[in-house]
């Protein structure tokens, strides 16, 4: 499986496979094959996959140590920087056709609806990562300041999973939301269990030194 991943063919067949969603909503906006009201099923549907390309990027980690693929984490960044491209169409359909790119009406909106001021705090916390997904950033930051500030990944799944479900909320319908909220907290829980392991696991000996037994 790592020699396939290594292969130079699989970013852009990665990334192709990632614009898929977007391909398909634009030929359906094109073509009149978004349903009656084909506005809010885009605001839904891009919103949705932001959604999933969160749970997508959580998940490498794990997948990639249970599975000891190492050449995952190569697609960590992409995955990422999908989730924020979706999300950025998903505020811009909603500021177009909820709102008409009207800039004061998007502020009131935004501090009078309490599931929209969540999923906007979502999209300004994942815009540091994004921006500072390349590797002079990493540079500039740190590594350890890097991870830190990356860790905010956690925190913005937990407000998509919140404006998720308020969103839903208005409509009784809520088994999505599950399905969402059992995908994160197994990879959030994943990762706790780990760091819980690692803390318990016995440090290796330095060279020379003799480890007595107590």
């Amino acid at each position: 499986m790592n020699k396939l991943l290594l292969h130079p063919a699989a970013k852009p067949a990665v990334f192709v496979l990632c614009l898929l969603p977007f391909a398909w909503l634009a030929w359906g906006a094109f073509t009149d094959g978004l349903g009656a009201n084909p506005a809010e099923y885009l605001i839904r549907s891009t919103g949705d996959w932001t959604l999933r390309f969160i749970c997508i990027v959580l998940a490498v980690t794990p997948l990639r140590v249970m599975t000891k693929t190492n050449a995952l984490a190569r697609f960590r960044r992409m995955l990422g920087l999908f989730a924020y491209f979706y999300v950025v169409v998903h505020l811009l359909s909603y500021s177009l056709f909820d709102m008409g790119f009207d800039i004061q009406e998007i502020a009131k909106d935004i501090a009078k609806r309490p599931f929209i001021l969540v999923g906007f705090t979502a999209f300004v916390l994942l815009t540091p990562l994004a921006a500072t997904s390349f590797n002079r950033a990493i540079k500039a930051l740190g590594a350890k300041r890097w991870q830190t500030l990356h860790k905010l990944v956690y925190v913005i799944a937990g407000l998509g999973l919140l404006h998720f479900f308020w969103m839903r909320a208005g409509k009784n319908d809520f088994a999505e939301v599950f399905v969402y909220a059992a995908i994160i907290a197994a990879l959030l829980g994943w990762r706790v269990w780990n760091f819980a392991r690692n803390k318990r696991a016995p440090r290796p000996v330095p060279a020379g030194r003799v480890q007595l037994s107590k």
